[in-house]
């Protein structure tokens, strides 16, 4: 090590003290940079930490690694603690005897979970939720018991919640204010999130004070709360806030606040101008900031000064974007409308679950504050008018309400240039367009230049926007890439996997991809896989990219039971068929719709009852439906010629005929077929993806309707059409729209977007324009005669019935699927009936 040059010591590697490592990188100025890192790993990413539970492995999560230290230059020490601070003679001791000199020394220790000072707190299983090794020891903790508790109902609180609930437990949220994520959310909109927490299975408690943990009676542990209740666990997180880690500046005489914190001015300078402080452990004007963005500009202020710079910290912004356990989350600014004189517009859809909250000034000139749950679209067009002090347009409401009012999105070109896209790294719409201007036009090589969405990834949808826009406006192709992980759209990936004969995602994307793969390219190449070749969707290289209705081969409901959806073909059953539907309803105790598909759906499974109940519907001739897939829902019918008095031809075979020619194909978004037996029209065949309506000649083609959020009639393709032409031209039109429509497209969208649209759509299919028809036709029949009912597989594999079970390390069942009787039939209780169920003993 050379002795003049300026020695940087960095105490901590999490998030926020790797950043200032490569900031410090970027000035490439002679320093000696050495890390010294308190946990027994370099830095990794908390902020996607509860991923660790949906399989991603420490080095999956990990920012850095050794080698790339070692070409920056940068010394590392793992799991070296500093236990003191020589700041006179500027060194400092770990609690190894090793020291370690200084010229600068940079505090980058972070936060501490807080732990309530709760009698009982220190037993085996109450744990936390902060490092990598918490996680270990909370998924060892989890395979000997059924029940977690999380103590704590903020953002982090919820995240703990979602991965015990990933872990099989009953989960319970405890929360002593009376609301979910009170200093985000308005009461509004925490009891929204509130209700929809609880309705995917997990029970929240708020106004609860826990007085102690004692020894439990059914369970590991007992709480009992102020108001007189209790509640049995196995397994307490504590997840209730965190506290600065500055017992080390505290010892040695460094400035504290009055609550914790080290003390630091706009340069992040601490009360000794050698010593500087960031991230959690950092406070600024009083004020500590618990996101990571704040703590990235802290650490390229504390690179800047120490270049020689003069950049300053000026506080940040703490408006958050999230979704927990599926759930939109967004919250901006003053939320609570705290303000003097500020107003509110507050829309509502109950149906759907949606709350948002716009908060403006009292000249309804600029945004103050904004709620959104259920639905973050509008985030980050609020968000930027916000940061940018944009005027408000002179209906403000547009900005919240639905765009059937009216109201427009607001694009990235209407940003001014200093408009901040990732506040993780800095990076502004000027940076972006500059970045594009030196020549860097593909997304994912301008991520890597200038960092953006490589932090929390909030940004990502407004990154993408903005650069095409930018690319559009500059007059060059923007890509349709899937996903950063493949640079092809679905077409082209579906053309490679046909032609190179590809048959996993492993495969297409050793030889076509990087990286891991994304929840984007791997349902897509999972859709494009079934699609080509019609394996079984459960086979072991196939099962990681399927969602979860897929993945359990039903739909999953609201509060986390499964529907039952046999193939009822054209809506013709038999007698003994429905009795069957009928026995089984009263045996699993089920709800029964009849739906506007004409079959019948029982609602209210349990995953550990799908087997077998799947098992006596085969038994009796019925199989899977598809309603869980990307594929062929159904085809509806009039009884057609064979009843009615104005019927012109068999609907009701033909639809049959249909149903059963097209129900194993998998496509980029359900499909939906109908055929009526005149032009009186029973069936609604216009307002389907293929629509059939009968002639006096034979059958008139209706394509790309359907219903839906955005209705669209179906487009009359060819008339007066025998069976045999008919069903060609279906094969036709069903597979170049698999072969060239965008991932999670309906037909609908794929005619208006295809170039030339029905006339060109007529002209590949009918005059063979293109030179595929025969191909097209093949790739279908490959389809039908590969056909399979995935249920039927399943049932006669014992390996893949393996994962139809309630918990992974129990075979009870989830006591927190509770019912009501409701017009003599069930439905899943809603919070407050739960409460009043008592729940059976296991």
């Amino acid at each position: 090590m050379d002795t003049n040059r300026i020695k940087i010591l960095v105490v901590g590697n999490g998030m926020v003290g790797h950043q200032f490592v490569e900031s410090m990188a970027e000035k490439q100025q002679a320093y000696d940079i050495t890390v010294l890192s308190a946990e027994p790993r370099l830095a990794y990413d908390r902020v996607h930490l509860s991923e660790f539970f949906g399989g991603k492995s420490a080095e999956d999560l990990a920012l850095t690694t050794s080698e790339h230290y070692d070409e920056l230059g940068v010394n590392f020490v793992t799991n070296e603690k500093i236990t003191e601070i020589n700041r006179t003679d500027k060194f400092v001791t770990a609690s190894s005897g090793q020291t370690y000199r200084y010229d600068k020394l940079v505090l980058a220790t972070g936060s501490y979970p807080f732990v309530p000072p709760i009698p009982g707190n220190t037993q085996e299983h109450c744990l936390v939720y902060r490092t990598i090794e918490d996680l270990e020891a909370i998924s060892a903790s989890a395979k000997s018991g059924k029940v977690g508790v999380v103590i704590g109902g903020g953002l982090l609180g919820l995240e703990a919640a979602n991965a015990i609930k990933q872990l099989g437990l009953d989960t319970h949220v405890v929360e002593f204010a009376p609301q979910l994520m009170a200093v985000q959310l308005d009461q509004a909109g925490g009891n929204l999130l509130k209700n929809k927490i609880e309705d995917l299975g997990v029970t929240v408690h708020t106004q609860k004070v826990t007085q102690v943990i004692e020894q439990g009676d059914s369970c590991r542990y007992k709480l009992k709360f102020s108001d007189g209740t209790e509640l049995e666990t196995d397994l307490v997180l504590f997840s209730a806030g965190i506290r600065p880690l500055d017992e080390l500046a505290k010892k040695f005489d460094l400035a504290i606040g009055e609550r914790g914190g080290i003390v630091i001015n706009d340069q992040c300078q601490t009360s000794d101008e050698n010593i500087f402080a960031i991230g959690e452990c950092a406070l600024w004007q009083n004020f500590i900031f618990g996101l990571v963005a704040p703590g990235y500009t802290m650490a390229r202020v504390v690179a800047d000064q120490l270049s020689g710079g003069s950049m300053m910290f000026n506080g940040a912004d703490m408006s958050t974007k999230l979704k927990l356990m599926g759930v939109e989350v967004g919250s901006i600014g003053d939320a609570h409308a705290k303000t003097p004189g500020s107003k509110s517009y507050i829309f509502e859809n109950q149906i759907k679950g949606v709350y948002k909250k716009l908060v403006i000034d009292e000249d309804k000139n600029k945004i103050l504050g904004a709620v959104l749950v259920g639905d973050t679209s509008d985030y980050d067009s609020l968000l930027q008018i916000s940061l940018n002090d944009m005027d408000l347009p002179d209906a403000p409401e547009s900005l919240i309400l639905p765009n059937s009012s009216g109201a427009e999105p607001m694009g990235a070109v209407e940003l001014p240039d200093c408009a901040m896209i990732c506040s993780c790294h800095n990076v502004t719409k000027g940076d972006i367009k500059q970045a594009i201007a030196d020549g860097t036009t593909d997304l994912s090589e301008l991520k890597q230049c200038t960092k953006a969405s490589t932090g929390c990834g909030g940004c990502t949808a407004l990154l993408k926007t903005t650069v095409d826009k930018e690319l559009l406006a500059l007059g060059v192709e923007v890509k349709d890439d899937i996903c950063e992980h493949f640079a092809y759209s679905r077409k082209q990936l579906f053309h490679i996997v046909k032609v190179e004969q590809i048959k996993s995602f492993d495969a297409l994307r050793d030889k076509h991809g990087k990286g891991h793969g994304c929840e984007i390219c791997k349902p897509a190449v999972g859709n494009i896989l079934a699609s080509v070749w019609n394996d079984y969707i459960l086979e072991q290289s196939h099962l990681p990219l399927q969602d979860t209705n897929d993945t359990y081969l039903g739909n999953m409901q609201k509060d986390g039971t499964y529907s039952i959806v046999p193939r009822i073909a054209g809506g013709e059953i038999t007698p003994d068929k429905l009795i069957v539907l009928g026995e089984v309803a009263k045996k699993y105790n089920l709800y029964t719709k009849l739906t506007g598909g004409q079959r019948i759906d029982l609602f209210g499974a349990r995953v550990d009852q799908l087997p077998p109940i799947w098992e006596e519907l085969i038994q009796a001739g019925f199989e899977t439906g598809h309603a869980y897939g990307k594929s062929l829902r159904t085809v509806k019918s009039c009884v057609g010629s064979t009843w009615c008095r104005y019927g012109v031809q068999d609907s009701v075979g033909q639809a049959i005929e249909l149903e059963n020619r097209y129900k194993g194909l998998r496509s980029p978004h359900k499909i939906k077929f109908a055929v009526s037996g005149c032009t009186r029209e029973c069936a609604e065949a216009q307002s389907k993806d293929i629509g059939i309506i009968a002639t006096e000649n034979g059958w008139n083609l209706y394509v790309c309707g359907n219903g839906g959020m955005k209705p669209r009639h179906g487009d009359l393709f060819a008339t007066d059409l025998d069976t045999q032409t008919m069903v060609r031209y279906i094969d036709r039109i069903l597979m170049f729209y698999v072969r060239t429509a965008d991932r999670l497209q309906r037909t609908s969208v794929w005619l208006e977007a295809l170039d030339g649209g029905l006339e060109y759509l007529q002209q590949v299919i009918i005059e063979d324009s293109l030179g595929l028809a025969l191909e097209l036709e093949s790739q279908m029949q490959r389809v039908v005669d590969s056909y399979q009912c995935e249920w039927k597989t399943t049932i006669e594999n014992p390996e893949s019935l393996k994962r139809f079970r309630q918990f992974v390390n129990s075979e009870l069942t989830d006591s927190n699927i509770q019912f009501v009787t409701e017009r003599e039939q069930i439905r899943p209780a809603t919070p407050a009936e739960k409460q009043l169920i008592p729940i059976k003993e296991l």
